[in-house]
């Protein structure tokens, strides 16, 4: 069987288990399992810390699992990722004090920086030739510098807002994008293609909608060039010959815009269907 490793909590683990379901995996219904066993598609999830998931990979015990970007380069593991999962995104930013001695990455050198991911963020400043002491903390490392355990930070970031409460100002360059990724390791096992077709189906699903709607025959070039699908529409004709049916899939997020475009150019009964599965 298939051996996968899921977040068994926290931010990571309600996606991931709603996507597995989408992909057509069945899931623990007791939270307090740690292992489910899924006989009809041939794997196993293992429920595991997200931090300790790219442990787990990268020895082998397990073939995959789905965990952060950010877990996996700092928990030193030698799994690998193989694709990401457009979900729990997040962004690694330096802040020091506001008007204080340290305002660029050169500053860092030999000061303290608290952090939850000292590997992570020891690389990227040893990359960069700058040697600092790294202050390892499990959480809430805003703190940090006011209670006199280090000198700056290295954390999570989206607004901003709860660094400058804290009095500290973001400064340096962006130490990692991360998001949800399906890692893998030395063990091979031929349920992993499978795997990665289904994710990739759901994120299809996801970002796609059909979209149908009838054309003036003499438009249908110009529509194409607003919305050609993913390699070419699907054009059926209608019983006035004047005008077509056209089904093409469009971007979820563009769905607004290109409808407003079609209609202009003359297209009419403009529907959107979301998609529950894909395979391309």
């Amino acid at each position: 069987m298939l051996r996968i490793a899921v977040p068994n909590k926290g931010s990571l683990s309600e996606i991931a288990a709603d996507m597995l379901a989408e992909a057509g995996y069945s899931g623990r219904r007791d939270s307090r399992k740690l292992v489910h066993t899924d006989s009809r598609n041939g794997v196993e999830f293992f429920y595991l810390r997200p931090r300790d998931i790219a442990t787990y990979v990268g020895s082998g015990a397990l073939h995959v699992g789905i965990t952060g970007r950010d877990l996996l380069l700092d928990s030193g593991s030698a799994a690998t990722e193989i694709d990401a999962l457009d979900f729990a995104d997040s962004t690694f930013r330096f802040a020091a004090p506001a008007g204080g001695d340290i305002s660029e990455l050169a500053h860092l050198a030999g000061r303290r920086v608290a952090t939850s991911y000292p590997k992570l963020v020891d690389d990227f400043l040893r990359a960069r030739g700058i040697v600092s002491e790294l202050v390892k903390l499990d959480g809430a490392v805003e703190s940090a510098v006011q209670l006199g355990v280090a000198d700056a930070v290295a954390d999570v970031v989206s607004t901003g807002a709860t660094l400058r409460a804290a009095g500290l100002e973001i400064f340096g360059p962006v130490i990692l994008e991360s998001t949800a990724v399906l890692i893998g390791g030395p063990t091979e096992h031929a349920g992993i293609e499978r795997l990665l077709r289904r994710l990739r189906g759901v994120l299809v699903a996801r970002r796609y909608v059909i979209m149908d709607y009838d054309l003036p025959v003499d438009q249908l070039e110009a529509a194409t060039e607003v919305a050609g699908g993913i390699e070419s529409p699907t054009v059926s004709p209608l019983k006035d010959e004047r005008w077509v049916a056209v089904r093409v899939m469009v971007r979820a997020d563009e769905a607004n815009h290109v409808m407003d475009r079609l209609y202009e150019l003359g297209a009419r009964a403009i529907l959107v269907t979301a998609i529950h599965a894909a395979r391309l």
